[in-house]
């Protein structure tokens, strides 16, 4: 997992919350249920579930996760997307992207790609022309991200976040660095714009040590295992191999890292994010998340009538760039 590294003793600390502070406690830990999704590449998926309903604003979770033998990588081919965001982040492999408004680009090792549908898009995510001929690990997450109904027909955005521009933070002992992807820890800001206010972040705990980091008492609050082992809450509810905790209410969510790690980079590897809940009518079918079932049907039609844009014609015959998800 080539993600983003620093020397951890010489970036800015996450002060420990004062003493007053509430823990948030971690009420429940679920395991990903598995699925494929695109083309028939494999992905583990804490949410959505019929029984979970504190996500919101969050869609959907996957964990993109493989190791893939030469010819065998996958992607998903172009397709419509409306209403919500979608957010990549790789931490092994490489994706290509191109969607109908121009936007994309390649990433790789600790680089996100954050696209606004909004009104409507078309595009396509591929592994890269290496990664199919030559194989490899690939680790991943896709996150869709809702909008609110004043959004929901914003023009479509591209981000090209690249590993560099994240903001790096460490625990307030060093025990842990944090990759600050969108919103705010501790007065710190990531460079994710988004429309829906959320916190998204990937933490690498080392062995034995416990991160504390300050939580919007207003946001949603989940911790999502990405590699190696350990526990969520100050009660060390154990978490591990694409288990989800979601936290109840306070300011500060805590994870702890086992004090033996047995994942790929021997550490915890922890995707912390949450947001502030939009409490609206959500209807949803395959690519398309609006708020009425009108409005979904129209989405359908739009798509069929051209009207979300077209594929470049580079890629109309498959012989332009190599890529995918």
């Amino acid at each position: 997992m080539p993600a983003v590294t620093a020397d951890i003793l010489v970036l800015p600390r996450i002060a420990q919350p004062p003493a007053e502070s509430t823990h948030r406690p971690a009420t429940r830990v679920t395991d990903s249920m598995h699925a494929t999704e695109g083309a028939g590449f494999p992905v583990r998926r804490p949410f959505p579930v019929a029984s979970m309903t504190q996500a919101d604003p969050f869609l959907l979770l996957d964990h993109m996760l493989a190791v893939y033998e030469p010819h065998e990588a996958k992607g998903a081919p172009w397709h419509p997307h409306r209403g919500f965001e979608t957010v990549t982040y790789l931490m092994d492999g490489t994706f290509v992207h191109h969607d109908s408004h121009g936007g994309g680009g390649v990433i790789s090792d600790g680089d996100t790609q954050w696209m606004t549908a909004g009104s409507g898009i078309l595009h396509d995510e591929l592994p890269s022309e290496e990664l199919v001929v030559k194989g490899g690990h690939f680790n991943g997450i896709q996150l869709w991200v809702n909008l609110p109904k004043a959004a929901k027909w914003a023009k479509p955005r591209y981000q090209d976040i690249t590993g560099d521009r994240l903001k790096l933070l460490s625990s307030h002992d060093g025990g842990a660095l944090v990759r600050l992807i969108a919103g705010d820890i501790a007065e710190h800001s990531g460079p994710g714009l988004t429309h829906t206010p959320i916190t998204l972040a990937h933490a690498s705990i080392s062995p034995g040590a416990r991160l504390t980091v300050p939580w919007s008492p207003d946001f949603t609050a989940m911790a999502f295992a990405l590699g190696g082992n350990g526990t969520a809450g100050v009660e060390n509810r154990p978490l591990g191999d694409s288990r989800l905790a979601v936290f109840g209410p306070g300011d500060s969510v805590t994870v702890t890292a086992d004090e033996r790690q047995d994942g790929r980079t021997g550490q915890f590897e922890v995707l912390l994010l949450g947001g502030l809940p939009l409490h609206e009518p959500v209807a949803r079918y395959g690519p398309f998340v609006m708020n009425t079932r009108e409005e979904i049907m129209q989405a359908v039609e739009d798509f069929q009538a051209g009207r979300m844009g077209t594929i470049p014609a580079l890629h109309l015959d498959g012989t332009g760039e190599t890529g995918s998800r």
